[in-house]
């Protein structure tokens, strides 16, 4: 168990908490990761893509000109891929990106993205996210104190008291919050810090671990 600080909304260190290390404190598996994110970046994909084939080309089946004597290379369909208003050849049909990942996997790549916050030092604990009021000049407010100036991951419990912060935050770019349950390998890597509350950290130490 390591021990970190925790911040009120002011960034003044109020107390120290252990942390799990089987969550926080792994050697990160760099493949886990990667295999994390390409599943969430390929599942974020509509695959409503579509192309015609010449089945689907509206057009005659009639034989454009005689097969010998004009001169010209043979032809059978103006509906062929090389003729103008044609099929398209080898084009996208609609699909389904979606990738499998083994859960165990995905736990590891959880806790190696934790893990890997954590020993840069770019993962920090707060005591809470409750606003007294839907306000988002709290929440720049609460990113000043931290001097957050970069994408920021805010994680809090499902139990906590956070909606007006979660409103608080809609309207500010490079900041976003998040539950536990919610939390995944994308949004860990691609945000500069996270910033767990107290309780959503020790909810993640007994979930992922």
């Amino acid at each position: 168990m390591s021990k970190v600080d925790v911040y009120n909304q002011k960034a003044e260190v109020v107390k120290s908490v252990e942390l799990s290390d089987a969550v926080f404190g792994i050697e990160p598996n760099q493949q886990a990761m990667y295999d994390a994110v390409l599943v969430y970046l390929a599942g974020l994909r509509q695959g409503t893509h579509s192309t015609k084939t010449r089945a689907f080309v509206s057009g005659t089946g009639k034989k454009p000109f005689r097969q010998k004597g004009t001169g010209r290379a043979r032809q059978g369909s103006t509906r062929a891929t090389q003729w103008r208003h044609g099929a398209i050849a080898f084009g996208p049909h609609p699909r389904k990106y979606n990738l499998k990942m083994n859960r165990k996997v995905r736990q590891l790549a959880l806790r190696s993205a934790l893990s890997e916050k954590c020993r840069n030092s770019d993962l920090t604990l707060i005591d809470n996210l409750s606003f007294d009021e839907i306000k988002t000049k709290k929440a720049v407010a609460l990113l000043e104190a931290f001097n957050f100036d970069r994408k920021t991951l805010f994680v809090a419990d499902a139990s906590e008291d956070f909606d007006n912060a979660y409103v608080s935050m809609r309207n500010i770019p490079n900041a976003m919050l998040v539950t536990v349950a919610g939390l995944n390998v994308y949004d860990i890597v691609n945000a500069d810090k996270i910033v767990f509350t107290e309780a959503a950290a020790a909810k993640a130490g007994e979930v992922f671990a």
